[in-house]
């Protein structure tokens, strides 16, 4: 029994060291495993450099903001939404510029450079000329005043005719004013919003003697018109009781009705208000007058001082 069991011994020693090699697996296939691991990492670091640009070291710009809709406010005053004024002329086009000679800066702006037939808004220009070559005064003021073409048209032809525009335009340094295409038509000038408030703004401060007769022109403004138009739409209709100095303007109806307000309003002229309109046909002086009212009237919280 003992060399029997001596037997069993060895065999079950012989059977252990062979389960045990079976069970514990080599070296080299930890070794392995290990390598695999880390070329998997070193794979995922490096892929991404070769397939995208290095960012740059210096700090992203923020992102620009979105664009907003076009506003104009001025500290301590309601702010004026420009795209509920061009909502005011439904079927046609607005523009409106506010200057305030205070600040020297435009608090109200919209389409400024749209251009448009004048109307009897350049009897400003033909006035400046007239006076600078000796026109009668009172001739002059009653051409403004109560917007008499008849008288317009006499000046215009005696004074240079288109070259009145020309000249002007040079001087004053208005980018959108052009002589009519047809020289006889004076009212057919081209004009946009921020020329005419170059022209109030050269009236009030660089002008000489003609200044007093046309600005006097202005605030003496007749409630209608020599051809019988009532003319007091827009800013007089539209500023309550604040003082005001306007020249208007309305045509129909080659393609458009054209009714224009402009002036200065309030003390001491500090505002200068532009208001063009171009407006369906079908529209009556009457009620096309009443929608640049209702743009004035909307501007009238830009117009007083905070």
């Amino acid at each position: 029994m003992g060399k029997v069991s001596g037997v069993f011994l060895l065999v079950g020693l012989c059977l252990g060291a062979i389960m045990a090699m079976l069970l514990i697996p080599p070296a080299r296939s930890d070794t392995t495993v290990v390598a695999d691991a880390a070329s998997g990492a070193a794979a995922m670091s490096v892929e991404p450099e070769a397939s995208e640009p290095r960012a740059s070291t210096e700090p992203s710009p923020p992102p620009s903001p979105s664009p907003s809709p076009s506003k104009s406010a001025v500290p301590g005053k309601p702010p004026i939404d420009a795209k509920a004024l061009a909502e005011l002329n439904p079927g046609g086009q607005v523009s409106v510029i506010v200057y305030d000679r205070t600040t020297k800066k435009n608090t109200v702006s919209l389409q400024p450079d749209r251009s448009y037939t004048s109307a009897s808004l350049v009897k400003i220009l033909i006035a400046l000329q007239a006076l600078q070559d000796g026109a009668p005064p009172g001739t002059v003021q009653r051409m403004l005043s109560a917007s008499d073409d008849n008288i317009a048209s006499a000046l215009w032809s005696a004074h240079g005719g288109a070259a009145i525009v020309t000249r002007w335009a040079t001087k004053i340094g208005l980018g959108g004013t052009r002589p009519p295409e047809d020289p006889g038509r004076w009212g057919d000038t081209r004009i946009t919003a921020a020329d005419i408030a170059k022209i109030y703004r050269y009236l009030l401060d660089q002008a000489g003697s003609g200044t007093r007769t046309i600005m006097r022109a202005l605030s003496g403004a007749t409630e209608s018109g020599a051809d019988g138009i009532r003319q007091y739409f827009g800013i007089p209709d539209g500023v309550g009781e604040l003082p005001w100095s306007i020249k208007q303007g309305w045509s129909c109806c080659r393609g458009a009705r054209i009714l224009h307000t402009s002036g200065v309003v309030g003390k001491d002229d500090r505002y200068v208000v532009v208001v063009l309109t171009s407006q369906p046909t079908s529209t009556t002086y009457a009620s096309g007058g009443k929608r640049v009212t209702e743009v004035v009237k909307a501007l009238v919280p830009s117009l007083t001082t905070p």
